[in-house]
């Protein structure tokens, strides 16, 4: 391989700039020259393309976001849009392409692999954690610390005044973030998506800690009832319950990277590289403890990433 191309695409993560320094610089001593695309999918199709050197990675390792920039492109969902990205990676003698991103990024990686033979392998960046295949995605451990530490201070609050707070933490599908940010937390409940919630027996437990004793709701924004809004308001017509609510939001995303995921994004871009050379395509690398492991795209989104029972167990007994 001569040409290597690189992109972000849907949500930013951070330590995703420490993936694209890592996947540029392993490129240059493997001989190979480096082209980022700008704005994910939607920059393929338009054909911006640059090529990189050291000097385009300088002091990037601790920065937040992606300087390749993202997006979400309808156009690329079409058949249309896929050969119009495929004439640019000819037009640009691109031999590969390293998607980095979520389950949308790697289904439209699999399709420019499955329909016009491109070699491409994605990399997990996601502050969702939710991609099979791999045990942390780039971005999760910056988003729980970042979210861990919000929630400490509006415990700090909570406790002073005797309220219950709701808290709501991002991860639409998957209840990875609210799981690990409670327990970090004692929260006294946490409700995620994959696991159905007795509301009778939330509203016990907020009882049972008593009049003007602090109560920490984690809520995962794609739970049964609806995101941190929604439970209040079930909470307060149902049982007379104020909640003050707080949605973390998109705070969860920026942020200079934690030192994990700088070390998984720089462990990950250089195993990407190295598995284009290898000849290994429509795969996602991931990391397994200290492993790298290599999974089939279509398994990353159709393989389900369940979170562990004994977690909530130990939620449980510990609340």
């Amino acid at each position: 391989m001569k040409k290597i191309a690189l992109l972000t695409s849907g949500g930013d993560a951070p330590g995703m700039n420490a993936h694209i320094r890592a996947i540029v610089r392993t490129c240059l001593a493997r001989g190979i020259e480096p082209v980022g695309v700008f704005n994910g999918f939607q920059g393929l199709m338009d054909g911006n393309y640059v090529s990189m050197n050291r000097k385009s990675t300088i002091n990037l390792i601790d920065q937040g976001g992606t300087i390749l920039k993202t997006s979400r492109s309808e156009e690329f969902r079409s058949k249309e849009g896929r050969q119009k990205a495929f004439e640019n990676l000819c037009k640009y003698d691109i031999d590969g392409l390293i998607t980095c991103g979520g389950d949308g990024t790697f289904h439209g990686a699999h399709a420019l692999s499955n329909e016009f033979g491109v070699k491409v392998v994605g990399t997990p960046g996601t502050i969702d954690n939710d991609l099979f295949g791999t045990y942390y995605t780039i971005g999760y451990d910056t988003a729980i610390n970042t979210a861990t530490e919000a929630i400490d201070r509006i415990r700090d609050t909570a406790d002073s005044h005797g309220r219950v707070f709701i808290i709501e933490v991002m991860g639409r599908h998957a209840g990875h973030i609210a799981i690990d940010v409670g327990i970090s937390c004692g929260a006294e409940y946490i409700m995620v998506p994959e696991k159905a919630d007795d509301i009778l027996d939330l509203q016990k437990k907020i009882e049972m800690m008593g009049d003007h004793t602090r109560t920490i709701i984690i809520v995962g924004e794609g739970g049964q009832y609806g995101g941190a809004n929604e439970l209040a308001v079930r909470l307060k017509i149902n049982f007379g319950i104020d909640a003050k609510t707080t949605i973390l939001g998109h705070i969860q995303r920026g942020g200079s990277p934690t030192v994990k995921d700088r070390v998984l994004a720089s462990h990950l871009g250089m195993a990407s590289v190295d598995a284009l050379l290898s000849g290994k395509t429509d795969v996602m690398v991931g990391r397994i403890y200290h492993e790298i492991t290599y999974t089939p795209l279509v398994e990353t989104w159709e393989k389900k990433k369940n979170i562990q029972d004994y977690l909530f167990n130990l939620a449980d007994i510990l609340a």
